[in-house]
């Protein structure tokens, strides 16, 4: 079904800062700086526009894995815009607009479905927070990888003062990514809760199955972490096994629905 004229506009424009925002030219050097959050906010009012029906001929919510790695884009990016205001992050830029670029493409070109008459009431509350447990632990894997390649470079031949690229203490990084793993946490245990509550018959699909596993993994990290110490490429390991089940509960399965099997999906 097509999206408003309003939504591709915001996302044409949000595409075209995006890639603005991954080139590397001196002279361009102010533009490219604003370009991202240029980006950020097209990007957000193409959200907001479309999750509002502004323009749209049929009116209600619409579900698919392309909205979904949208959303958790933008709130990965919107992490990243509030960090960077206190510890700059120049080796991330490229890459959360890369991000960007992809995710809100995707989106234009699988919008997903409407659902004009949802199961539930709750059902929307249920896929915002399963969505803001995505951004948070999008966040998660983002400091997770600066640990990851601060780590390494930590035991090159040339190996300093213990410290991220971006000039943070691991030890603060550290702390900083289990706090969105937590943050995280609370967030899809609210959203499976809810899930189970309103869902009437339960049913044990992949999305049910990936997303148990996903919390079954953070849980044990959360304890392994609290009772064991586990840190480093331990905990890492954990966080992108996590996130990768999380990824396939939703998104991979819309994705298989969606494009591969070419057909309509199924309640959420």
């Amino acid at each position: 079904m097509a999206q408003s004229s309003l939504t591709v506009a915001a996302s044409v424009v949000a595409v075209l800062a995006y890639a603005l925002a991954l080139v590397e030219h001196e002279r361009l050097a102010a533009v490219v700086r604003w370009s991202l959050p240029v980006g950020w906010a097209a990007h957000g009012a193409a959200i907001v526009l479309e999750a509002s029906g502004v323009g749209a001929v049929h009116a209600g919510a619409r579900f698919g894995f392309a909205p979904a790695l949208s959303v958790t884009a933008w709130l990965v990016l919107a992490v990243y815009g509030i960090e960077s205001r206190q510890v700059p992050l120049p080796g991330v830029r490229r890459v959360l607009a890369l991000l960007g670029l992809c995710a809100v493409g995707l989106a234009l070109f699988f919008p997903g479905e409407v659902r004009p008459h949802l199961a539930s009431p709750w059902m929307p509350v249920h896929w915002v927070l399963g969505i803001a447990s995505y951004g948070l632990f999008g966040a998660a894997v983002l400091h997770a990888a600066l640990l990851t390649n601060a780590e390494r470079k930590m035991r090159g031949p040339r190996a300093a003062v213990p410290a991220a690229p971006t000039g943070l203490p691991l030890l603060k990084l550290e702390k900083l990514t289990f706090r969105f793993v937590e943050a995280g946490f609370v967030v899809l245990s609210a959203a499976l809760l809810l899930g189970w509550w309103y869902a009437s018959p339960w049913r044990w699909d992949h999305k049910t199955l990936f997303s148990m596993l996903a919390w079954l993994v953070f849980a044990a990290l959360l304890a392994g972490r609290r009772a064991f110490g586990w840190r480093g490429r331990m905990a890492t390991r954990w966080i992108y096994t996590g996130a990768a089940l999380l990824l396939l509960a939703y998104v991979g399965s819309r994705f298989v629905l969606e494009v591969l099997l070419t057909r309509a999906a199924g309640p959420v």
